[in-house]
């Protein structure tokens, strides 16, 4: 189906049924948009899809946590907050998960899929979308991180750029606040790029353990529909290791250039931290993208000199996900750069996890709306747990740009580092952001009426 053939002027098209999709359109609806959904399912199964309802959770039951002083707890409550038809099921179809919030999944499914079909304003077609709207019409497209290969190569046209990317190759993401800077030390190979990286240094008795226990390290074996082939700037570390013991040494563990200002010498081997964002609360290891589990990548890492407090905000990850780099080509308002009318929602926007994506699902869908109405696009304060996510997947560095959850790391500082350790306690500073994020998402409400316009 092309939906370039439908009278699209008071329209909404959104591509895509999946959580994202399916809260872009209930939110453009409950706004009184006439909204057209296609989703492929059942006619064409994706390799992970089952089923042709929508909101079909593909991986685990579980939305995760329900904690009310963390970022993805935050995340759920601000959707509440807005009213979230995907939070809103979620609640209704959990089940027993201790402090996560998880849900019988066929009922979810069916309970989204029948409140979409029988939405007044909604159009649900079960039939594939192989090109983006043309320019000129208002469309979200959601179409998640196995979207089709000409779908694809529809958005790169239409974005006017191979940033498109396959394959997430993530490495783990650390708090701040659990890296020793006793130990830890700031400096460029040959003093080049001031003093961007924190350096973590090795004796080679440590580089010793570390490497047996990479070696020895459990991994995760890859679905039988992800025939992965590693490009060689971008290989996991453990597979690096695999070619020999020096061989990281001569890569992203290489030492040289670097002097350790306790010793005055050069170490073994080095793991730099590279920053995440403007307000140096987060590091990413370089070169230390991996599929080993996320256990052993707690217990491994952790044995890197000045990471054995480290608090992880993201553990790595390779897996088959089609993403766009955001930061390049998308607005604060999810719209695509080079056509406005165009509307980028859900994991293809670089984000992860089943609320995250319903998150940026909503945005878009409540952004289309406005659009449609004649009003002004309404982007999140940065404060709040929705606006830390659009400002990482549109601000972030675009050369190191990869998807990520919902956590405190991606959020502006309530209280100053002093030597690289916050004094205020986690548990404060927690809720420190977390009544801020509420706060500024209240007056945010209100000042551009969010929920003014949904129908009665």
């Amino acid at each position: 189906m092309n939906p370039a053939s439908e009278n699209t002027e008071k329209k909404l098209i959104v591509v895509g049924g999946g959580l994202a999709g399916s809260e872009a359109a209930w939110q453009a609806a409950e706004r009184g948009v006439d909204v057209t959904l296609y989703e492929m399912r059942p006619h064409k199964l994706t390799p992970a899809h089952e089923t042709g309802q929508l909101a079909e959770l593909v991986c685990s039951n579980s939305l995760g946590s329900l904690k009310a002083i963390s970022a993805p707890g935050l995340l759920k409550e601000e959707m509440r907050r807005l009213g979230s038809l995907i939070i809103r099921t979620a609640e209704a179809c959990a089940v027993p998960a201790g402090g996560a919030l998880a849900v019988d999944r066929d009922r979810f499914a069916k309970n989204i899929s029948e409140c979409i079909k029988k939405h007044p304003r909604i159009t649900v077609l079960h039939e594939e979308v192989k090109e983006i709207p043309p320019d000129g019409t208002i469309a979200v497209v959601s179409s998640g991180p196995l979207t089709s290969e000409a779908l694809t190569e529809s958005l790169k046209a239409a974005a006017q750029t191979e940033h498109l990317y396959f394959y997430d190759a993530i490495s783990p993401i650390l708090e701040a606040d659990g890296i020793d800077m006793e130990i830890v030390f700031r400096a460029s190979r040959y003093g080049k790029g001031g003093d961007d990286y924190l350096n973590c240094p090795m004796n080679e008795a440590e580089y010793d353990r570390f490497y047996e226990a990479l070696m020895a390290g459990e991994r995760v074996e890859a679905k039988s529909f992800e025939k992965i082939k590693y490009f060689e700037g971008c290989l996991p570390i453990e597979v690096l290791a695999e070619r020999g013991k020096k061989t990281p040494l001569f890569g992203p563990m290489k030492p040289v250039g670097l002097v350790d200002p306790r010793t005055g010498e050069q170490p073994f081997a080095v793991v730099q931290l590279r920053a995440e964002n403007r307000f140096g609360t987060a590091y990413s290891l370089v070169g230390f993208q991996t599929k080993m589990t996320w256990p052993e990548q707690r217990r491994i890492f952790k044995m890197i000199p000045g990471l054995e407090d480290a608090n992880f905000l993201r553990l790595g990850s390779l897996h088959r996900n089609t993403f766009l780099n955001s930061p390049r080509i998308l607005s604060e308002s999810l719209q695509l750069r080079t056509q406005p009318g165009l509307f980028l929602a859900g994991q293809i926007v670089g984000v992860e996890g089943y609320v995250e994506s319903a998150s940026m699902g909503y945005l878009a869908g409540m952004n289309a709306a406005r659009l449609l109405s004649g009003k002004t696009t309404a982007v999140p304060p940065e404060n709040t747990a929705h606006g830390a996510l659009i400002q990482y997947i549109t601000k972030s560095n675009p050369t190191f740009f990869q998807p990520i959850n919902s956590n405190f790391g991606l959020f502006p500082p309530v209280a100053p580092m002093i030597k690289g350790r916050y004094k205020m306690k986690k548990t404060e500073r927690y809720q420190k952001i977390v009544e801020r994020a509420l706060d500024e998402l209240s007056l945010w409400i209100t000042q551009y009426g969010i929920l003014n316009d949904i129908s009665k």
